[in-house]
């Protein structure tokens, strides 16, 4: 008889963009497009929505840290303008792109904890 494995945990599994029960197949197909159904164990992963969760997070906390980062800046070596839109426009777009499918991901594991708590779900 197989080994029973236990099951991963939901933050890396989220984290890392794999099923929430298994742990083994993609969560993801394309960059943000969630699959209908789990490659390895079939869970129907088109029940767990996400809404605009995971941007809100993003523009929450990518937010604090660059207006933190920009203050600092600015205090600290006073540049013109353009210096500040240089240096935050790609940082920002490039870590909010970053953010958005491991955070995605984690809601969508946290949705399956909490839909499977509930039988009505």
């Amino acid at each position: 008889m197989g080994r029973l494995t236990p099951p991963p945990s939901l933050a890396s599994a989220g984290l890392a963009g794999r099923c929430p029960r298994c742990g083994r197949g993609p969560l993801f197909q394309g960059f943000l497009t969630v699959r209908d159904r789990c490659a390895a164990c079939g869970l129907d992963l088109s029940r767990h929505d996400t809404g605009d969760g995971p941007a809100v997070f993003v523009i929450l906390i990518l937010g604090a840290v660059v207006v933190g980062l920009a203050l600092w800046v600015e205090l600290r070596w006073e540049p013109p303008l353009w210096v500040h839109a240089a240096l935050w426009t790609p940082f920002t777009i490039g870590a909010a792109l970053a953010l958005l499918r491991p955070l995605k991901g984690l809601m969508i594991a946290l949705n399956y904890r909490h839909r499977m708590a509930d039988p009505n779900c």
